[in-house]
């Protein structure tokens, strides 16, 4: 899962925890951020290829659009999946 978390320096790389969420779909694996400013997603044949796929597009998207697409205050510190359900 993705949200914002602390920021690390690593021989002048900062990076940013992201909390991500990976759905497992019949033709393969599909992965997006919570939190970002803006429409980031990532696919893959397998879950790893899908979660390296939406970190390049983060990337890509913050070099585009600069650090303030990663939520400031709309931080998400937890996540949960549930369902409900609804009359139609």
């Amino acid at each position: 899962m993705i949200a914002r978390k602390s920021t690390k320096r690593n021989k002048g790389i900062t990076t940013e925890a992201v909390k991500l969420v990976v759905e497992k779909h019949s033709d393969g694996y599909v992965a997006y951020p919570l939190g970002l400013k803006g429409v980031v997603i990532g696919q893959g044949d397998t879950y790893e290829a899908a979660v390296a796929d939406v970190k390049s597009a983060i990337r890509f998207h913050v070099e585009t659009f600069g650090k303030d697409v990663l939520g400031g205050e709309s931080q998400v510190p937890e996540a949960f999946v549930a369902e409900t359900e609804v009359a139609i």
